[in-house]
């Protein structure tokens, strides 16, 4: 039997900050980032942060390891950079800095994203994986691929009444979430 969502729990909303890998966009233009904060909020969590970097690796180590440093800051949605232009330098940005990568994340994005754009999942390098005690979740830079990781992934995952057992459970401060 698939998970579900068990209404008898308590939610807990997740601290969630939201970066934008672009060189192109803007506050006015950035419907990727738009989409993650408006489904996150809309789906009770708090928005602990929001920010446009270059397609540089520098710019987004940078911000990246300053969420990380932040307390207030659980979690990391990144979108833009995973593709194969010469500029999309995400993955080689953040994985170094990884303590653990979550394989299983790109096989679950790859599967639910076959289902909206077929084959052309495989110019996406979406990753995942954790830094300290940070989770990075790193998308495409497409509105729809955005749309697709929360509605068909992330949305389940990151809802501590998700069972058997949500990633909620692994964030410090809600570890007694998911024994």
């Amino acid at each position: 039997m698939p998970g579900r969502i068990d209404e008898s729990l308590p939610f807990y909303p997740l601290r969630i900050a939201v970066l934008t890998v672009s060189d192109t966009r803007t506050e006015a233009n950035d419907t990727s980032g738009g989409t993650l904060v408006d489904r996150l909020t809309g789906a009770g969590h708090e928005l602990a942060g929001k920010a446009i970097v270059s397609d540089d690796v520098d710019a987004i180590r940078h911000q990246v390891q300053a969420w990380v440093a932040d307390e207030s800051v659980d979690l990391i949605l990144s979108t833009g950079g995973t593709g194969f232009s010469p500029r999309d330098v995400t993955p080689e940005a953040v994985k170094p800095l990884f303590r653990r990568e979550m394989d299983g994340f790109a096989i679950v994005f790859h599967q639910a994203s076959l289902g909206t754009v077929g084959v052309s999942t495989l110019q996406s390098r979406a990753f995942a994986g954790q830094i300290e005690n940070t989770f990075i979740f790193c998308l495409p830079g497409s509105t729809g691929a955005c749309r697709d990781a929360w509605d068909l992934v992330l949305g389940l995952e990151l809802d501590s009444r998700y069972r058997p057992c949500s990633l909620a459970g692994q964030i410090p401060r809600l570890r007694h979430v998911c024994a």
